[in-house]
């Protein structure tokens, strides 16, 4: 019986092609997912004849709420993060349900909540051998290269 708690997950140091460039991929993939929910959130200012600009920052954080929450529980990966061939994994090697998906968007919009995280989280997923972030560490998931 091994002590680490990631023992399903590939190794970073024999497999590192699993983990190679995930951080910017991510960057990326954030940059993507936040134009799509802009997208997203366009039609309804539309609807509501501009009304909800007084609402702006609610209105975005529920629908990239909602965005992520549903994407990451159907393929464990936003849009974004499916453009840069990037996916979420728990410690035992599976797919996020939509529990884990609900629980990893909170931790995200958590981060986002407190800019002093938001960096820390960044440093985490820049230094860490896996190349987590604050909220994948708390949860045991981390982000990899989707196999060819």
């Amino acid at each position: 019986m091994t002590s680490d708690p990631y023992f399903d997950l590939p190794d970073p140091v024999r497999q590192s092609q699993f983990y190679s460039g995930v951080a910017v991929k991510r960057g990326l993939a954030w940059v993507i997912d936040t134009a799509i929910t802009f997208a997203l959130v366009l039609p309804i200012l539309l609807m509501t004849a501009f009304v909800a600009t007084f609402f702006l920052p609610l209105l975005f954080f529920t629908v990239g709420f909602a965005y992520r929450w549903m994407t990451i529980a159907g393929g464990s990966a936003t849009w974004g993060m499916r453009m840069m061939a990037v996916e979420l994994r728990n410690a035992g090697g599976q797919r996020l349900d939509g529990g884990e998906a609900f629980l990893h968007t909170l931790g995200y919009t958590v981060q986002w909540a407190f800019p002093v995280l938001q960096v820390v989280s960044i440093v985490t997923m820049l230094a860490s051998e896996r190349g987590q972030s604050l909220t994948d560490m708390v949860l045991g998931t981390v982000a990899l290269n989707r196999r060819a």
